[in-house]
Order: C-alpha cells, then structure tokens, then sequence
C-alpha cells in the first residue's frame, strides 16, 4: 500500500490475526482495546467492513495471501452471533488462500461457549480454541473482574471436544492480588487435569489507565510480592514439566509438538496482517498498526482508505536487536545460524560484549550453536532482552 510504503513483490504474510473488539463486560486488568454493549447490527455492519479490509488487501496483492496460521483475538471473538461469525469465516475464504492454513486458532470465553457454536467453528476449519480461565478460584475471578464461574471451564471444554476440537489451550493469570502460592497451584494441577495439550500462563501486569491499576494506585488493592511472583513463576515450570509440558517460551507450555505456531511466528520475526481495530502488522521490517478505536477504523474503511497508523521502518539493526529480544524469550533462545540468515548480521560479534557481560552474571546460558535464557536469566527477562535492543536507528 503507497501510504505504508510497500510494493506487493515485498514478501508475504504468513499469519493473519484478526481483532473482534466486542466484548459484554471489560475485565479489570485488560488493556487490549475492546468495547461493550454492543447490538447484533452493529456487529453485522463491523464483519461488513471487516470484509472491506480484507478486500483491500487481497485486491493490492500480487498473488492471492496465503496464510499458514490464523488467530481470532479480542475482545472476545465468540460474542459474535452464531450467523455472523459464520459469514466471516466463510467470506475470508473467499478473499484469501486458505490451503496451507494449519492452525487457526479462535479465542473464547468460557460464559459464550455452546456445542452449536464450537461446531459451527470446527466445520469451518478452525481445529484449536483457546480458553481465557485465568482462574480456578471464584473470589480470584471477582478480583479480575472475571465473569464466569470455574465450572464454566471444564463444561465448555467438553462441548468443545464432542464438537470435535482436540488442540485447546487454557489461559492463567498468576500473581492475582490476595492469591496465595497454595491457591496458584491449585488452578495449575486443575487445569493439568482437564488434560489440555496447552497451557498459557502469565503474571498479571498492571497496564496504564486500566481499573485494577488504579484500584492498586487507591490502595485498594495490593500486587503480589515479587518474591512470591518469582516462586509461582518456577513452581509453574517445575509443575508443568512434571506433567509433560515443555516450557518452549516464558509464559507458554506444550505437549511436545503441539505448541502455538502462530504464536511462534511472532517471536520469529515473522510477517503477519492483520484485520480488524488497534490489529498490529508487519512486513519484512515494515510495521504499523490499525486504528485503536471502532468508530475511527469504521470511518477510514468507508470511505475507501486504509486505516493504518503508527507505521515504521525498521532499519535492519533494529530489526536484528527486536528479532533478539523476542527470541529470548524462547526456551531455544538465539540459533547463530539462524539469525544469520534472518538479519545477515553475526550475532557473536555485534552482541559480543552483552553476550560476555550477561553470562559472567548467570543471566545467558551461552553454547558454541547460540544462546538462552538460564533461570537466573528469567527472573529479570525483560531486563535482559532489552541489552540486545539496538535504539540506534540510523
């Protein structure tokens, strides 16, 4: 697109995300952009110009877009009506190249979960559901705002499974105000039971402007010590391995081979479009973001532009030094050979001195193929890939 400054030769997206902003009710700690109270119509005329966005896209590419994994985020996906949710799957079809897909991946919410609806799905070729849990324990749930009870999670389970679904992912926030070590695991060995192939599992964060930050800022609340953060952070891995969970990226864990590709596309640095309000794209170091707010992104798709904003060039250090930081994140961490090929730079020689300082510390596990993360190194992950982020942009 000329405003985005990118030709259709320039590469191709490899992953569609698509943003459904709806939600009935706004969690306390969410910061993603979502909406409330919204009418069956307004969400008819939203899947309208969802489809006006694809159109676009797949009219300005060169060869039909061929995506090989695909994510429905929000907001809550599911909230969609059954009828219009299953328009959307069928149109999309018939705008891009589906034949490659092999995973797609829809978020639900387990109060919106029916047999029909994950049927519906399971029949349009979506084959994995992720569930936001986030607890097991009813008084956490009332912390987060969370309005569903804890039997909602293995009831929707089931009727996702007799509609034919077998990969299915569970989310859970740790370190929930008033949570306890012994509560935590509690919801870990609860959701080992229901016998997920995947588990996500993230320490809560205190996002700007968002209602439980500023019931924290009031007092009324108090965030969980970070010590006992860190001990539920490796309770969690040490738990989970013993289950057969691999724990392939910081907060994420798999059976062997059933870990998320899309997912894994991101922290590869990988190319991906995306639909939809306040969606993120990125292009062979070309990244922007749509809209973060319906009526705008509505607005700019009916009159026939393309809603993008925030759009930058990386410069191919940048690129490198984000490609870094990601990958840390990963249990395999940084291939040399790899990151060669990726950015054409040697990652031994231009991070020689963070790699040298870092494992002196104990914080890098360095072998003669690349390097990682050890579990001193996770306690203050975020600090260490921040080392290898080059804010030079020249």
């Amino acid at each position: 697109m000329k405003q985005l400054g990118i030709q259709p030769g320039d590469g191709r997206f490899d992953a569609l995300y698509v943003h459904i902003p709806f939600c009935f009710h706004k969690c306390h700690y969410c910061d993603f952009y979502s909406i409330t109270g919204q009418s069956p119509a307004r969400m008819e005329r939203f899947v309208d110009l969802l489809l006006a966005e694809a159109d676009r896209w797949a009219n300005w590419a060169s060869a039909p877009i061929r995506p090989r994994t695909i994510f429905f985020g929000g907001g809550t996906p599911s909230l969609l009506p059954f009828a219009t949710m299953q328009r959307l799957l069928v149109e999309l079809k018939k705008r891009f190249d589906f034949s490659r897909v092999d995973e797609w991946t829809i978020e639900v919410n387990p109060a919106t979960a029916d047999q029909a609806y994950c049927a519906m799905l399971r029949q349009h070729g979506v084959d994995r559901l992720s569930f936001g849990a986030q607890s097991f324990n009813r008084a956490e749930l009332a912390t987060l705002e969370r309005h569903h009870d804890p039997d909602d999670i293995p009831h929707s389970l089931d009727l996702a499974r007799r509609a034919g679904f077998q990969r299915l992912n569970i989310d859970l926030i740790f370190a929930i105000p008033g949570q306890g070590l012994d509560s935590w695991i509690a919801s870990l060995h609860s959701a080992v039971g229901l016998q997920t192939e995947h588990l996500s599992c993230y320490a809560l964060t205190y996002e700007p402007n968002t209602p439980i930050t500023v019931r924290k800022r009031l007092g009324r609340l108090r965030a969980a010590d970070e010590d006992l953060e860190l001990t539920m952070l490796h309770q969690t891995r040490r738990i989970l391995s013993q289950a057969g969970f691999n724990a392939y990226e910081i907060s994420n864990f798999a059976l062997p081979g059933r870990e998320c590709r899309h997912n894994l596309l991101y922290w590869n640095g990988g190319n991906y479009l995306a639909l939809g309000p306040a969606g993120a794209s990125h292009l062979e170091g070309t990244r922007w973001r749509n809209r973060p707010h319906l009526g705008e992104w509505e607005s700019v798709l009916a009159s026939g532009q393309l809603p993008a904003v925030d759009i930058e060039h990386l410069s191919p250090r940048r690129r490198a030094g984000e490609l870094a930081m990601l990958q840390l994140r990963l249990a395999d961490g940084i291939d040399f050979d790899d990151f060669a090929g990726r950015t054409g730079l040697d990652a031994r020689s231009v991070y020689a001195g963070q790699i040298r300082r870092l494992a002196d510390l104990g914080l890098l596990c360095v072998q003669k193929t690349g390097f990682c993360l050890t579990n001193a190194g996770l306690n203050v992950a975020d600090s260490v890939a921040a080392e290898f982020l080059d804010i030079d942009l020249s």
